[in-house]
């Protein structure tokens, strides 16, 4: 016998539009309630001299019961023939914005209610809106209500003339638009014989006729690296890299890359917590592999199956996001992005258009993202991601935002944009697909030099003691035993970069970019590698990410940043003794240095 289908649909709509009532009639009217609940309902109401109501079978909070209101996602479950339903109720008003942003991004498939009486409100456009930003496009337009009007078919054809018109400028076609009752149970579970003019189907027949998702097993292969564990007691040797499969299946011997980074290796075997290894990986399992072919990867990139469909990897995104920080999210600020199990910082770049859901008004212009608003943004992170886009696989599209160590916002990927990396990110991933890997892993230098390899960039404007500084932390951290090199700038311009500056006009991309194949060379030894820069610029750290895969760590000297750059520590003391112990503890801190 086969499973049946599973599905998620989301009621939204206009508070009082009857969205709680059509759930509680749609589960007393299918038999999906437990036996006894409507009359200990009816009950209810009776004592407290309330007037019976379908939405209280689901409002079962008594704060929301006294104030008429849904105040959380309600879900109920009921059956059909075909499928397994989870219907979630998302509240109308706007102080529960966050919780309804929380229920339709679970859905598949949408129920938007108007009230035929009330007509299309402006809530009615706020949550369509945002249902096209979480990517449902399956929509189900249901007019309530329509005891109120007499079943006047005139009335349903001016709100549906009104709201298609509106659903048209944000590019919703609805599959399906039908007259109903909630109240009275007409067009619910059956046709109506009120309204002999509508011809259509009632909503449980539009239930079934929405679409499921593809099968997530049926999806392209996705994996967020979540760490790679190295094991070395009694001989085990493993390196596993582990996780928890987002979409698709895998299997021992297949091809994987990983993105950004492009690099490739073979599946050994899938590892999973005190039990036998796996024949195949399936989506939801938290789940290891050992690979073949030993490759350095991070925390955070993704891991897909060669010859699928790949992921969009890059450092400029077109974004929907839902912000509900207290203070504005707005350009020139640091934040970070959390996707999968990355975490980059990142910037606002500009602001294409934004509705305010405290007074539902919308603007192109605007400076800043505030509480409760919706906005279509284009965001810049300080290195290349992998994710999808929502039409494509909608988890590994959506992000949230966080601004001061708080989750300040959430949102969606529409599509990844070109930026300046792009050609060189290219490159890399070929030079890391052809890349000859050594017999002596990452981890061993690791463990044999007790540090991390890291790029430590001294920064600042000309004059300020940038080269005696690297050379004295040199010496210091050499007197301590690390395995470590100071390259000065005329090192590399005057020999690997010679042919970079030609007159006056030095190709500054290729020499920053040249440059950092060199120091990824040097790291991959597993060395720290310290260099001077005046005047870095974040355009300038985007490149090296870009080309360098370990870790890079800015210092700024002097009082004042003069560029773009998002230091990881600023040295205004010229006191050069104090400076190297504060730069060892940074080291120490964000184990760089290991004893």
């Amino acid at each position: 016998m086969n499973k049946k289908e599973d599905m998620n649909i989301v009621i939204v709509g206009h508070v009082d539009h009857g969205k709680s009532t059509l759930m509680g009639r749609l589960l007393a009217d299918t038999n999906s309630l437990p036996e006894g609940k409507l009359d200990q309902v009816r009950e209810t109401c009776r004592r407290n001299s309330k007037p019976f109501e379908y939405a209280f079978l689901l409002d079962a909070l008594k704060d929301e019961q006294s104030q008429g209101i849904t105040i959380d996602t309600a879900r109920c479950f009921f059956k059909t023939e075909k499928r397994d339903y989870i219907i979630l109720d998302a509240p109308g008003h706007i102080e529960f914005l966050k919780n309804m942003i929380t229920g339709a991004s679970r859905a598949e498939a949408a129920l938007l209610m108007i009230d035929a009486k009330e007509g299309v409100q402006e809530n009615s456009r706020r949550h369509a809106y945002m249902l096209s930003m979480l990517g449902i496009r399956q929509i189900a337009v249901v007019i309530n209500k329509m005891d109120l009007v007499d079943y006047d078919k005139t009335v349903y054809e001016k709100v549906k003339k009104e709201y298609l018109e509106f659903l048209d400028k944000i590019n919703i076609t609805p599959k399906f638009v039908l007259p109903v009752s909630a109240f009275q149970g007409e067009n619910i579970v059956k046709k109506s014989d009120k309204m002999p003019w509508y011809q259509g189907m009632c909503v449980l027949e539009v239930l079934d006729h929405f679409e499921c998702e593809e099968s997530k097993e049926n999806q392209p292969f996705r994996m967020p690296v979540q760490d790679v564990y190295k094991f070395t007691k009694n001989g085990d040797d493993r390196r596993i890299v582990a996780g928890t499969i987002q979409t698709g299946t895998i299997r021992p011997g297949q091809e994987v890359v990983f993105y950004p980074s492009g690099k490739r290796s073979h599946v050994k075997k899938i590892e999973v917590f005190n039990a036998p290894p796996l024949e195949v990986g399936k989506p939801d399992m938290a789940i290891g592999f050992t690979m073949v072919e030993q490759i350095y990867i991070t925390r955070g990139e993704m891991m897909s199956i060669v010859g699928e469909k790949e992921p969009k990897t890059a450092s400029r995104i077109a974004a929907n996001i839902f912000w509900l920080g207290k203070k504005e999210f707005t350009p020139g600020k640091i934040y970070y992005l959390k996707i999968g199990a990355e975490k980059v910082k990142m910037e606002l770049e500009c602001i294409k258009g934004v509705i305010n859901s405290s007074n539902l008004s919308s603007t192109e212009e605007k400076a800043a993202v505030g509480r409760h608003e919706v906005a279509e943004c284009i965001l810049r992170t300080d290195k290349p991601i992998a994710f999808d886009t929502v039409e494509d696989i909608a988890g590994t599209s959506r992000f949230v935002i966080v601004d001061d160590y708080e989750i300040a916002g959430g949102g969606i990927i529409t599509a990844a944009l070109e930026d300046e990396e792009q050609k060189i990110r290219e490159g890399a991933m070929l030079r890391n697909y052809k890349w000859e890997v050594s017999d002596v892993s990452i981890e061993e230098r690791i463990e044999h030099y007790a540090q991390k390899p890291s790029l430590i960039v001294l920064t600042g404007p000309e004059e300020v003691g940038k080269k005696k500084l690297a050379k004295l932390l040199e010496r210091e951290l050499l007197n301590c035993g690390r395995y470590v090199y100071y390259m000065g700038i005329g090192s590399y311009l005057y020999g690997v970069g010679a042919d970079t500056k030609k007159g006056n006009t030095p190709d500054h991309v290729e020499q920053i970019r040249r440059f950092g194949e060199v120091a990824n060379l040097m790291l991959d030894a597993g060395m720290i590698l310290i260099v001077t820069a005046t005047g870095l610029t974040h355009s300038d750290y985007k490149i090296m990410k870009t080309v360098v895969e370990k870790e890079i760590e800015v210092i700024w000297l002097g009082d004042e940043i003069t560029t773009d750059i998002s230091p990881d520590m600023q040295l205004t003391d010229a006191e050069y003794e104090k400076s190297i112990r504060q730069i060892k503890n940074m080291l120490k801190e964000n184990g760089s240095v290991l004893a």
